[in-house]
């Protein structure tokens, strides 16, 4: 299932109506837009990978705002989220996210790219190697292939195994959301892999749990004092 769940970047094809409330067993008690926004706002409460990249958002010059920057609707197909660069704004699929865990994971990969758009001038829709870049950055960043993700896809013992997970994930991202070949997708990713994977902003380093992303909010936190000194 895990692999099924490719969280698709800045597009997704089609947006159905948004905030439409999902139908089941729990509807009585709440709607899947109603989970959704749940689940989100403990994640921007809580997650130390998105804490830090919405105090890097906003040190950059684009505060985010829950009511403006996030919408919860039901999506087509396996997609779990995407950062559309037409609104700035992160979609969430309220119809295709599980549980806290995987809504903090959404969030965090999405935020990544809303980093990337904010900070450079990323041709997302003429360029495919700028989108393999941000793709490469948020699968090595956002926790996508940490140990944990890749034992419950049954990946794991292979030799430099976070690196063939980043660069695997981010050809899946990409072929969520380009009507390309996979051969296309996979040279844009071979040309940007090195200088990508090695570009950790805002992080200062690849958080690889919980506990990294804390150490790496913390040392941003403290960056300025000590540009300062």
């Amino acid at each position: 299932q895990l692999q099924q769940q490719h969280v698709a970047c800045q597009v997704l094809p089609e947006r159905l109506a948004e905030g439409k409330p999902g139908q089941g067993f729990l509807s009585s008690f709440f709607t899947n837009n109603q989970k959704c926004q749940l689940m989100l706002l403990k994640t921007l409460e809580t997650n130390p990978y998105v804490k830090l990249l919405l105090d890097a958002m906003k040190h950059s010059g684009c505060a985010v705002n829950r009511e403006r920057h996030f919408s919860c609707e039901d999506c087509n197909g396996n997609v779990s989220g995407g950062f559309d660069a037409s609104t700035s704004q992160i979609v969430l699929c309220q119809n295709n996210i599980r549980n806290q865990a995987h809504m903090n994971r959404v969030v965090t990969h999405e935020l990544i790219h809303a980093f990337d758009h904010c900070r450079a001038h990323v041709n997302w829709f003429t360029d495919v190697r700028h989108l393999a870049c941000s793709e490469v950055r948020a699968a090595n960043l956002s926790g996508d292939c940490s140990l944990i993700n890749e034992i419950f896809r049954l990946h794991f013992g292979l030799k430099q195994h976070h690196q063939t997970c980043v660069r695997d994930r981010a050809i899946l991202s990409i072929l969520a959301v380009r009507n390309i070949s996979k051969e296309v997708a996979q040279k844009a990713v071979d040309e940007v892999f090195e200088s990508c994977f090695n570009d950790h902003e805002p992080f200062g380093r690849i958080p690889h749990n919980k506990t990294y992303a804390r150490y790496a909010h913390r040392d941003f936190q403290n960056r300025d004092r000590y540009y300062s000194n």
